[in-house]
């Protein structure tokens, strides 16, 4: 699954890295690492994360492109 966070809209609540620790974390007090590809056994988690944070700044992308278009296939 891709993760996506809009760092301009995030403030830093820090709701993401309570929830799902092993793909967020606060890096001092207002800067945001995150793990831009999280394993499906962490979906529930960063499901929640995205759910809890109060201004709506990261987005989750479950669906990853066909293998044709991937390869240039046709």
């Amino acid at each position: 699954m891709r993760i996506a966070v809009d760092l301009n809209r995030c403030q830093g609540y820090a709701q993401c890295a309570f929830l799902a620790p092993e793909v967020f974390a606060m890096h001092g007090e207002e800067s945001l690492l995150y793990s831009p590809e999280a394993d499906e056994e962490q979906r529930e988690k960063v499901m929640q994360a995205a759910a809890a944070c109060p201004v709506q700044a990261i987005l989750v992308d479950t669906v990853d492109a066909p293998a044709e278009a991937v390869s240039g296939a046709r």
